[in-house]
């Protein structure tokens, strides 16, 4: 019998919370509801649950989203992450990015389309079998997409599931163009404007963590997508 999927949610709309607290786990998941982002850090951070995922409303008491969601990266780098959000401004979206969200929803919305996404974004976030127990490299900088690892001078760097997801298929495609509108349907499930703003912000972090080797660069192909290239 497969495991429940342990699924952290903050929410301090306590109606809300528990309408879909109710439907998750009608859904199979198993939901553990905090009401403020304070609580939701120390079901986190003490819990003896290891969570798969977690959805996080933005304005929350005594720690906001975002805040708990930068709190929890110190933790775990890779854990999916979907916000809640009353507001649809570009910039509150765009700060989401930034700290490593995979994916929003803009309340209101329908439970179906919460489960969809959350269903998405856990396929997204699976390494492919075929990727598994592999050990590359891209110039001098070694690469394990399975642990989602870069062995860097500096330190050895864990990968956020996107940076992964976006590197291993940018070195697969290595020499080639990588087509913008196919990569975010890939990695973000959607192409639309916030993804490809969020995808944007991806490639400057690696481009960034990748700067130690000057043969590798990351080519935008203006219009169409982009080309990694490692020069001899």
């Amino acid at each position: 019998m497969q495991e429940k999927l342990n699924i952290l949610l903050a929410e301090d709309d306590e109606n809300l919370g528990m309408l879909l607290h109710s439907y998750l786990q009608s859904k199979g998941f198993q939901v553990l509801l905090a009401r403020n982002g304070k609580i939701a850090y120390e079901k986190f951070n003490g819990n003896k649950i290891k969570f798969d995922f977690l959805i996080l409303d933005v304005m929350m008491p005594e720690m906001d989203g975002f805040t708990l969601a930068k709190e929890i990266r110190e933790i775990d780098k890779n854990i999916p992450i979907l916000f809640l959000t009353a507001k649809s401004m570009k910039e509150d979206k765009l700060q989401g990015f930034e700290i490593g969200a995979d994916d929003y929803l803009t309340k209101p919305f329908s439970m179906e389309e919460l489960v969809a996404r959350i269903n998405a974004i856990l396929k997204r976030s699976k390494v492919t079998a075929k990727d598994m127990n592999q050990t590359w490299y891209i110039g001098k900088i070694k690469y394990e997409p399975e642990l989602s690892i870069l062995h860097l001078e500096e330190g050895n760097k864990r990968l956020t599931t996107k940076e992964n997801h976006l590197l291993s298929l940018l070195v697969k495609n290595k020499g080639e163009i990588l087509d913008r509108q196919a990569t975010l349907r890939a990695i973000w499930g959607d192409d639309n404007y916030f993804n490809g703003r969020s995808m944007d912000v991806y490639i400057a972090k690696l481009r960034k963590l990748l700067k130690e080797d000057h043969r590798i660069e990351i080519m935008n192909i203006h219009g169409v997508g982009f080309k990694f290239i490692v020069k001899n």
